[in-house]
């Protein structure tokens, strides 16, 4: 499919559970929402801006028939999709930005701000049921645990903790010691009983619910900036269970199977621009990845030319030798040499969000819309970065080249319509 341009820089992507559309937040504010299908054409339904100020977070109800959207105003709106209008609005919802939102139940759903205040809502409430203040930097991903009725929270403190949504304590039932790292992205494997987290120094950490929430168990190096989301593939595939889609800085949405661990490939590029959020369409289990980063599109790439094409011929490359590059062992002492240079330099996410919107704000007040979405753009691009650390080239950095097309040294025929 074609890469859907928008106009602005998308903060965050949605797409409705049981319909091909997809909602992005933007920016300038706006909130675009595109209707797609298999044959690769996509029309906008509608562009609504509830706000000058920047949308960072959207959520979808249950039925998708309604989206919360919030962002720097501080305030939640709640946009009917079929009508394309904001019908409520929760004024200074928070104190300072949102940068996150989730549909945990059909009657609640959880936003977390840049201080680390995390609360719930009802949507037929105005005033939040209950909040929690632990957290001291940004919440940057939320999960949900069904079986225990838990939400877990990733924060830039290094911290994740766990809520027991049933519990009346304004405190979490758990919180994990100080990992000396952003924790940026979170997601569930081997059915909720293993947990990966994206960090800022590029490292997989993975916790196991069953050894407790105090510390990971498991660190796994390789890619070479930041993993700023994390997306499961859709549950028809026999390796959903061990294979994650990862969104990094480097611009690259990788494929890697965890346990034992090996990059399956690149499933799409977006240059020199850094992957923010990934999601899957049609609740998780459709054909569409759409992933956005700080160019002004949306890419969706087709999950069937990924995993399906050549799956006749998977027990044939198992049986070679190609693969043997890709994998990572685990046991040499990679880890070792990834937390010798743990000690970032450059400014955290959370500070380059703020810079970026403060920039916008500037340009808008005395310019055309056009002209300062134009700028945004540009100042993106010089964004500072953590100080890459030099050692032993490991498959998932190897993937990046300065000059020319990504080449995979995977599964031969895994990913040749790529």
């Amino acid at each position: 499919m074609p890469d859907i341009p928008v106009g602005a820089q998308i903060f965050d992507l949605a797409f409705l559970p049981e319909q091909p559309l997809v909602t992005t937040g933007l920016l300038t504010g706006y909130i675009k929402a595109f209707s797609y299908d298999e044959q690769g054409n996509y029309e906008e339904k509608f562009s609504i801006r509830p706000s000058k100020k920047s949308c960072r977070t959207l959520a979808v109800t249950e039925d998708g028939s309604k989206l919360w959207a919030a962002g720097k105003a501080k305030a939640i709106y709640t946009v009917d999709v079929g009508t394309g209008e904001v019908v409520d609005t929760r004024a200074a919802a928070h104190d300072v930005p949102i940068n996150r939102m989730k549909r945990l139940l059909p009657r609640l759903f959880a936003s977390g701000d840049d201080d680390g205040v995390i609360k719930l809502w009802d949507p037929r409430k105005q005033e939040a049921v209950r909040k929690y203040t632990h957290h001291s930097d940004f919440i940057s991903d939320f999960m949900w645990l069904d079986d225990k009725k838990q939400l877990v929270a990733t924060s830039g403190d290094g911290t994740l903790s766990v809520m027991d949504i049933r519990s009346k304590k304004l405190e979490p039932v758990a919180q994990s010691e100080d990992q000396e790292d952003e924790l940026l992205s979170i997601l569930p494997i081997k059915g909720g009983q293993k947990i990966v987290v994206g960090t800022q120094l590029g490292i997989l950490s993975i916790f196991n619910r069953k050894n407790g929430w105090g510390d990971c168990v498991d660190r796994i190096p390789g890619h070479p900036q930041s993993i700023d989301a994390l997306c499961a593939i859709p549950s028809r595939y026999s390796n959903a269970q061990s294979t994650i889609l990862t969104g990094s800085s480097d611009g690259l949405l990788r494929a890697v199977q965890l346990f034992p661990t090996k990059l399956l490939g690149v499933v799409a590029d977006h240059g020199e621009f850094p992957i923010e959020r990934i999601a899957v369409d049609m609740g998780g289990e459709g054909r569409w990845v759409g992933s956005v980063g700080h160019e002004e599109v949306l890419k969706l790439t087709d999950l069937q030319e990924v995993f399906e094409n050549d799956s006749d011929e998977d027990e044939e490359a198992e049986s070679g030798s190609a693969g043997s590059d890709a994998d990572l062992d685990m046991e040499n002492g990679e880890g070792g040499s990834d937390e010798e240079g743990e000690t970032k330099t450059g400014p955290s996410k959370s500070e380059v969000k703020d810079a970026v919107e403060d920039e916008h704000v500037d340009e808008e007040e005395g310019t055309k819309e056009k002209a300062a979405d134009s700028s945004d753009e540009e100042d993106l691009d010089p964004e500072p970065r953590k100080r890459k650390r030099k050692k032993e080239q490991d498959p998932l950095h190897a993937m990046k080249r300065r000059k020319g097309k990504n080449e995979v040294e995977a599964e031969p025929t895994f990913f040749a319509d790529l």
